[in-house]
């Protein structure tokens, strides 16, 4: 009788998912990127983690902090770099430009109407009361989807203890010690990528 054959899990698991989604074509991303931006009030990181993972399914968890940590080292504001970057993978030149436009085009239409408003009622005290409450529920968003990526950790190459350690020393040396994003992303994100290169070196 032959040996039953074992399979390897990591294999049956790509196997058994469910096919990965993409844009139907040009117009589909430009109305999601529009409409991802329309959302994007304050904490964009929640939303664009929930549209492009959780509903559209274009991109893994693993894959987002990929592409978003890229977003972050890139001059430009990084919701913005991070449609470039999808839009190029699925329809090349074009699909960059699309999405581009989808980030920009409405979203910028609303926020010169809301400047035009906001001029007219910036002195009042309830307007500034509520953009002083917006800007504590953008915090709490970005903590939230902090935590809820943080599970991604476990998967790295480091292993979970140092991607918290490195994630620590970030938070404290710009919330605490007030050292510039450039200084942080050179110093702590340099050590990341080494000490992760040194793990996947053969």
């Amino acid at each position: 009788m032959p040996a039953p054959i074992l399979e390897d899990p990591a294999a049956q698991a790509l196997a058994d998912a469910p096919p990965r989604a993409a844009p139907a074509n040009l117009r589909d991303l430009f109305w999601s990127f529009t409409w991802l931006a329309l959302q994007g009030f304050g904490g964009v990181l929640a939303v664009v983690q929930r549209e492009l993972v959780e509903k559209k399914r274009w991109l893994t968890n693993e894959e987002f902090i990929e592409d978003w940590a890229v977003a972050q080292i890139m001059p430009g504001p990084n919701v913005v770099n991070l449609s470039i970057t999808i839009g190029e993978r699925y329809f090349g030149w074009r699909g960059a430009v699309v999405a581009v436009c989808g980030m920009l085009c409405f979203p910028m239409l609303l926020v010169l109407c809301l400047t035009v408003a906001y001029a007219q009622f910036s002195d009042l005290p309830a307007v500034a009361g509520a953009l002083r409450g917006m800007g504590a529920v953008a915090a709490g968003l970005v903590a939230g989807m902090g935590m809820k990526l943080a599970g991604s950790l476990t998967r790295h190459p480091l292993g979970r203890w140092c991607s918290a350690a490195l994630a620590l020393a970030s938070f404290i040396a710009m919330a605490v010690l007030r050292i510039p994003l450039a200084w942080v992303l050179l110093v702590v994100g340099g050590a990341g990528c080494v000490l992760t290169w040194r793990k996947l070196a053969p």
